[in-house]
């Protein structure tokens, strides 16, 4: 008698989690959409894929971090290596209004 099992693409759409930040996080992905890849919104873009990596979730968000990415012709590499010399040069978050520093 054959065992029923669900495929592993059943297992990962059912356990699909909500991210906790995924409102405020969209708000800033479709900023980004509509946007320009200044400095701000490029070191914006690597937070939220380093945030959303691997994620178990949240898969509207992935996708449209990869349209950004191709729409500004940036690889994830190549946007990581540019988002380091911009830190490096400058403090991008200053001013910004919020005194806390976002590690989530």
């Amino acid at each position: 008698m054959a065992s029923e099992s669900s495929s592993p693409a059943q297992d990962s759409k059912t356990k699909d989690q909500q991210h906790p930040l995924w409102r405020s996080d969209r708000e800033i992905v479709n900023s980004l959409l509509n946007g320009e890849p200044d400095d701000y919104n490029l070191v914006e873009l690597a937070r939220l894929c380093i945030r959303y990596q691997g994620f178990p979730g949240a898969r509207d968000i992935q996708t449209d971090l990869k349209r950004v990415l191709a729409q500004w012709e940036f690889t994830e590499a190549s946007l990581f290596d540019r988002t380091r010399q911009i830190h490096q040069a400058a403090q991008v978050y200053r001013g910004r209004g919020s005194q806390r520093e976002d590690w989530s």
